[in-house]
């Protein structure tokens, strides 16, 4: 397995909001950084220097920044990790957008690529499992909503065995 390369969850962010800019104005400053990130212009400096300091951003002072082939493969693995979060949360956790957003951000700086990896299969299984499937996950919603099963679980393992046989 490849060494991953090791930010701190400071510099990831920098690194993520950097990505975003630059996708949609293809090179950032460091005012925009400062806007989106909402931090100091002198904080800024600070963290485009250690990741230039790491290969991953091309940075001088005054100049516009761009990400180098590294800091984009770098910058693309955190946003891969927070979109897999957050589509795990709402997709399987049956939370809402902006809970689900605010805990991507926390988790997607701790969370090692074997989890990330097993959160994407579960929910391919699940969306795929003749057992499971969209019911499985709006049933789980339901669920968390209500506190209870909307169907009662005899009649839903029935349904799934009957299912089953048809296609197999």
């Amino acid at each position: 397995m490849k060494k991953k390369q090791s930010l701190s969850a400071s510099l990831e962010d920098y690194i993520e909001a950097i990505y975003h800019i630059i996708e949609e104005k293809l090179v950032a400053r460091s005012k925009e950084i400062a806007a989106k990130l909402d931090v100091s212009r002198a904080s800024v400096t600070e963290a485009l220097r250690a990741l230039s300091k790491k290969g991953l951003i091309n940075y001088a002072p005054y100049e516009a920044i761009t990400l180098t082939d590294k800091g984009r493969k770098v910058a693309e693995d955190v946003i891969f990790r927070h979109q897999t979060l957050k589509r795990f949360f709402i997709e399987v956790l049956a939370l809402d957008e902006d809970i689900s957003e605010e805990g991507a951000c926390k988790v997607e700086h701790a969370a090692p690529p074997e989890i990330i990896n097993r959160m994407i299969n579960f929910i391919d299984f699940i969306q795929k499992c003749p057992r499971g499937g969209d019911d499985l996950i709006k049933g789980f919603s339901d669920y968390c909503a209500q506190g209870k099963t909307t169907l009662d679980c005899e009649d839903c393992v029935s349904k799934c065995l009957d299912q089953s046989k048809k296609v197999g």
